[in-house]
């Protein structure tokens, strides 16, 4: 009985070990290639499980997604000789496995290395013959298509993987030109304040004379009004004055002789010089 348990179980057991050496699987995001002593004898071998020679079959296996090559920022001049700072990425995939594996051995590493060498000419050649304008804003998407395409066609023979697409994520001035640009802004941005300012103190000096315009008009209708009305007032004074002194003049003459006394002696350091006998004492003499 022990020596059946022991007997099943080592078949079991090598059955294992050769279905581990037989079998292997392929995910859904991943390629691969069955080697015999190291030559290709199956190519782009699809998702699923498959069966390959203990010993002589190897099997290499490579991602088959989207992958990403963030390169480093680099120097490139422009077509009037500007310097620029340009930041990209490239977005690549596998199309051909057997290709890919006999340019790169299987290594992503060397991949990149090879493509960032193609796409770091190809962006100096493209900004070279445009002017800063176009890279920056004019014909930017134009020049992604462009490279991308014309890399693409390199990319397949040579390394066997495909351009999804190319893209710049940032375009900057190297630090001693991005000073000249920002000192030549700012030079502009002060001649353009003076020029508000300037435009804003003549038109306070517009609202401000016609502010004072308008107070002298006001001023000058304001006084003419008042002499009108002290006109009317002095009018009726007079009016009244002389159709009380024809009621009873005598009565005049002594209330306005009393009003003169009250005016001319209010203070008591007020000194006058006068004939005693004259007009003005007339009613300090007179007692009926």
């Amino acid at each position: 009985m022990k020596n059946l348990s022991f007997a099943i179980m080592f078949i079991v057991l090598a059955a294992v070990l050769v279905a581990s050496q037989t079998l292997f699987v392929v995910k859904e995001t991943e390629r691969a290639v069955v080697l015999k002593f190291g030559e290709i004898v199956r190519d782009d071998v699809k998702p699923g499980l498959h069966f390959k020679l203990p010993i002589m079959n190897d099997v290499k296996k490579f991602d088959a997604r989207i992958l990403t090559m963030d390169s480093r920022p680099q120097r490139y001049l422009t077509l009037e000789k500007k310097a620029v700072i340009v930041d990209s990425y490239v977005k690549w995939k596998i199309s051909n496995v057997a290709r890919f594996y006999q340019s790169t051995s299987g290594d992503e590493f060397v991949a990149n290395r090879v493509l960032s060498s193609r796409v770091d000419t190809g962006l100096r050649n493209q900004f070279g013959e445009r002017t800063m304008h176009e890279v920056v804003s004019g014909e930017r998407e134009e020049l992604m298509t462009e490279l991308r395409d014309r890399i693409d066609g390199v990319a397949q023979s040579e390394l066997g993987i495909t351009i999804v697409d190319i893209r710049v994520k940032r375009i900057d001035l190297p630090p001693d030109v991005s000073e000249s640009v920002y000192q030549r802004m700012r030079t502009e941005r002060e001649r353009e304040a003076r020029e508000h300012r300037s435009k804003g103190l003549e038109l306070a000096e517009g609202i401000r004379a016609d502010a004072d315009r308008q107070r002298v008009v006001l001023e000058a209708e304001a006084q003419r009004d008042a002499e009108m009305i002290r006109g009317d007032g002095d009018a009726q004074a007079a009016a009244i004055y002389a159709e009380a002194y024809q009621q009873d003049p005598e009565f005049f003459d002594f209330y306005r002789s009393l009003q003169a006394y009250r005016e001319s002696f209010a203070n008591s350091g007020d000194v006058f010089v006068l004939d005693p006998e004259g007009e003005f004492f007339k009613y300090f003499k007179e007692t009926n």
